[in-house]
């Protein structure tokens, strides 16, 4: 039976995430991880979109993003896959399926819980064991939001400004973000946010598939 075609708005949040085929470890080396950062980063300006947070995992990545176009954010996660996979099979002579079908895309609703789901996608490496300490993993935007470290993949998040008056304030403040309860409990339901973001974002994609 063929698959469904994907639902994809414009203009709207959302947390993508792909994943390597059974698992499979898509970033070997240092040098896969800056290549791949290299390709989004030369893909984004060809398809524009907003990157709030992102973390590359061994084994899978995660964006929390706002598309201008839903067609054209299609477009760029196609060819970052493809160009990839293209990469990583000619480096390592990969046979075989490499990622784990379609990305994921979760919609997440534009609340005070939008940093706090960017947050929990940078703790990602924690949670695996794989640092002691989120500052100890390169991969993601953790760094330009706890030390400014410059990053041209990212857009502000929405909330971020609101964590203090000055820039250090808020670089210490977004280290020591506690994850609300509701985020653990959200996280993995088709929408993220309060109960009424993802009130609306239902009804949001209801509107739009009827």
């Amino acid at each position: 039976m063929p698959r469904s075609p994907r639902l994809l708005l414009p203009l709207t949040y959302y947390h993508i995430m792909t994943r390597g085929n059974n698992l499979n470890v898509i970033f070997r080396q240092s040098d896969d991880y800056l290549k791949y950062l290299e390709i989004l980063h030369d893909l984004k300006e060809i398809h524009p979109f907003d990157m709030y947070h992102y973390c590359l995992m061994p084994n899978h990545t995660h964006f929390l993003v706002r598309t201008r176009s839903e067609s054209d954010f299609s477009s760029f996660m196609k060819k970052i896959n493809l160009i990839y996979f293209y990469y990583y099979k000619k480096k390592y002579g990969w046979v075989g399926h490499f990622w784990q079908g379609r990305f994921k895309s979760q919609p997440v609703g534009k609340d005070d819980y939008f940093i706090q789901c960017g947050r929990y996608i940078e703790l990602n490496p924690l949670r695996a064991n794989l640092v002691d300490d989120t500052e100890e993993y390169p991969y993601s935007s953790f760094h330009y939001y706890s030390k400014g470290k410059v990053d041209s993949l990212i857009t502000e998040d929405l909330f971020y400004e609101e964590l203090g008056k000055t820039m250090k304030e808020r670089q210490l403040k977004y280290k020591d973000i506690i994850i609300n309860d509701l985020v653990l409990d959200t996280y993995k339901k088709k929408a993220w946010g309060s109960k009424e973001q993802r009130y609306n974002e239902h009804r949001k994609i209801k509107y739009h598939v009827y």
